[in-house]
C-alpha cells in the first residue's frame, strides 16, 4: 500500500482480491466528492491500468466522446476514427484493449454519472460493451468511480436492465474517522496537532481528505479556517454551491432540505420538512433517501413509530459550519473566524457539531463501554411537553443518543463540547433525572437506564456528578 495512504486497509484489499481473481470483474467505488475515491483507485492499481478516463461535468455527451476518443488516441499512439455515440466510443476501446494481446486488461472510468448525460445513451453502449466482452478470452477489470451516490446506487448497483447483477463488488468509501484525521494530519502532513485541534478540524470539515489537505501547517489552525473559508476567493468559500450541484440534479431543492435542518438542532419531520420547503410526495421521498444515502443527513426513529414519524437530522460537518458561518459572510472581515471568539453562536455551533461528531464514531463508544459485543440499536429521542391523564404536566425533552442494547440496559447519552472538564451542577443533575423519567414515562420500559456523558476532559468530580454511571472522553472516540 501506497506510503501515503491513511486508512482505506481494507478496501484496498478488496481492490486486490478483486484484480487478481480469474475471471472478468466490475467493481464500483462510490462515496461523496472529495472522500478520496480517484486516489484509492490509482494508488492502488494506477500503474497497472491500460486505459482511464475521467467524465466532464456538464459536458454534452457527443464532446465527451471525443474526449474519450483522444484519450484512446495519446493510448495507442494511433488515429482512430471519431465516433458519433458512447456505443461507437465502447467499440473503439474494445478494438484497443484486444490490440494489446494480453491476459489481462485493466480500466478505470472515473465521474461515471457525469457520462451519463440526457439522451447520451451511456449506460446502454456501457452495458452492451460489459456484455459483449463475456464472448472473449481476455479478463477484463473495470473500476469505476462516481460521487453522485444516488446515480451509482440506483442506476448502476441498482441497475435492472443490461448491467443487472454485473457488479462484482461495490466499494462505499466513508470519510476519515477522528483517527484516521490525525494519521494523515500529523503523519503524512506533520501537523501535530493535538486531539482537541483535530477535533476542532473535524468539526469544521468532517473526514473529507480533499479539505483536510488545504490546510498549512505553518499557519494556527484559526487562520487556515480564515484562508480556506472568509478570506476574498477562499478556496472553499463556494464548495458547497459546486458540491450539491454536482451530486444531485434539481440540486435548489435538496439545499431547501439541507438549510430548513439546518436551522432545527433537534430535527425535523417529515411533516415539518414539507412545510419548510414546500416539497412533497414523491419528490420529498427521493430528496430525504439520496441525502441519507450521501450521508449528508441522519433518520431515526424511537422503536414503535412508524417511517411518517421519522425525524431527519443535519450530520454532515462541512455543510452545517457553511450554512451556519460561511453562507451569510459578506467576505469584509477576513480574520472572521478568529475574530469570533467564544459568543452565543459559535457556543451553539461547537455543542451541535460535538454532538454530530459522536454519532459518527458510535462504534468507537460502544467499544469504550465494553459493549461491541452485545446487539444493539442506536437512535434519538424527542418528546413535546403533555399533560397525562392525572393532570400533571411533563415538560418534554430530548436525548441525542441512546443505546438500546438486548442485555435490558439503555445508555442515555449526554454530549458536551468543552475546553476543560465538564461540571455538573444542582440544576443540570435535577434536569437530567426528570429527563429520564420522562424518558421511562414515555416509553413504558422496564430496562436499566444508564446515564452516559461523552465529553473532551471528562467530568469533573463533585457532589452532583454521581448522576453520571459511565463517562467517556475525547481520546475514546479515537480508538481503532
Amino acid at each position: 500500500m501506497s506510503v501515503r495512504m491513511v486508512g482505506r486497509e481494507n478496501e484496498v484489499k478488496i481492490l486486490e482480491k478483486y484484480y487478481r481473481s480469474d475471471k472478468s470483474e466490475m467493481v464500483a467505488v462510490y462515496g461523496r466528492r472529495r472522500v478520496g475515491k480517484t486516489f484509492l483507485v490509482r494508488e492502488t492499481l494506477g500503474d497497472r491500468f491500460d486505459f482511464e478516463f475521467t467524465g466532464i461535468y456538464q459536458t454534452p455527451g457527443k464532446e465527451q466522446c471525443r474526449q474519450f476518443q483522444k484519450a484512446l488516441i495519446r493510448r495507442s499512439g494511433q488515429k482512430l476514427p471519431r465516433p458519433n455515440t458512447w456505443f461507437d466510443a465502447f467499440d473503439l476501446l474494445r478494438d484497443y484493449l484486444l490490440s494489446l494481446n494480453k491476459n489481462r486488461v485493466v480500466i478505470f472510468l472515473d465521474e461515471l454519472p457525469w457520462m451519463d448525460t440526457q439522451k447520451s445513451g451511456f449506460l446502454s453502449a456501457l452495458s452492451r460493451f460489459w456484455n459483449d466482452w463475456a464472448q472473449e478470452s481476455v479478463i477484463l477489470k473495470l473500476f469505476v468511480c462516481g460521487s453522485a451516490t444516488s446515480w451509482m446506487v440506483d442506476k448502476l448497483i441498482g441497475d435492472k436492465g443490461g448491467l443487472y447483477g454485473r457488479i462484482s463488488r461495490s466499494i462505499y468509501l466513508a470519510p476519515f474517522s477522528l483517527l484516521e484525521t490525525e494519521k494523515f494530519l500529523n503523519s503524512i502532513k506533520e501537523m501535530n496537532y493535538s486531539r482537541q485541534q483535530i477535533l476542532d478540524v473535524y468539526m469544521v470539515m468532517g473526514g473529507i481528505p480533499y479539505y483536510l489537505d488545504m490546510l498549512d501547517a505553518e499557519l494556527p489552525l484559526s487562520v487556515n479556517i480564515d484562508r480556506l473559508f472568509f478570506t476574498e476567493n477562499a478556496p472553499l468559500r463556494t464548495e458547497f454551491d459546486f458540491l450539491f450541484r454536482s451530486l444531485f440534479k434539481e440540486s435548489a431543492n435538496y439545499r431547501r432540505v439541507i438549510e430548513s435542518l439546518s436551522k432545527r438542532i433537534m430535527g425535523l419531520s417529515r411533516e415539518d420538512i414539507a412545510t419548510a420547503t414546500h416539497l412533497t410526495g414523491g419528490e420529498l421521498s427521493l430528496i430525504l433517501k439520496n441525502l441519507v444515502s450521501c450521508n449528508f443527513i441522519h433518520a431515526y426513529a424511537a422503536p414503535g413509530k412508524k417511517e411518517r414519524g421519522m425525524v431527519y437530522q443535519l450530520t454532515d460537518m462541512f455543510s452545517l459550519f457553511h450554512l451556519r458561518f460561511v453562507m451569510n459572510h459578506d467576505g469584509q472581515d477576513r480574520k472572521y473566524w478568529t475574530n469570533l471568539g467564544q459568543n452565543g453562536l459559535k457556543n451553539a455551533w461547537s455543542d451541535y457539531a460535538f454532538e454530530q461528531v459522536c454519532l459518527h464514531h458510535t462504534e468507537q463508544i460502544k467499544h469504550a463501554l465494553g459493549i461491541s459485543g452485545i446487539l444493539s440499536n442506536v437512535y434519538a429521542w424527542s418528546c413535546k411537553p403533555f399533560t397525562d391523564q392525572s393532570g400533571a404536566e411533563w415538560s418534554g425533552g430530548q436525548i441525542d443518543l441512546i443505546i438500546d442494547r438486548s442485555d435490558s440496559v439503555m445508555n442515555l447519552c449526554e454530549m458536551k463540547y468543552t475546553h476543560g472538564e465538564y461540571v455538573i451542577d444542582k440544576s443540570y443533575a435535577q434536569a437530567l433525572r426528570d429527563r429520564m423519567a420522562l424518558f421511562r414515562r414515555v416509553q413504558k420500559t422496564s430496562k436499566n437506564l444508564r446515564c452516559t456523558f461523552i465529553t473532551v476532559y471528562g467530568v469533573k468530580p463533585n457532589k452532583y456528578s454521581d448522576i453520571v454511571d459511565h463517562q467517556l472522553t475525547l481520546d475514546d472516540l479515537f480508538r481503532t
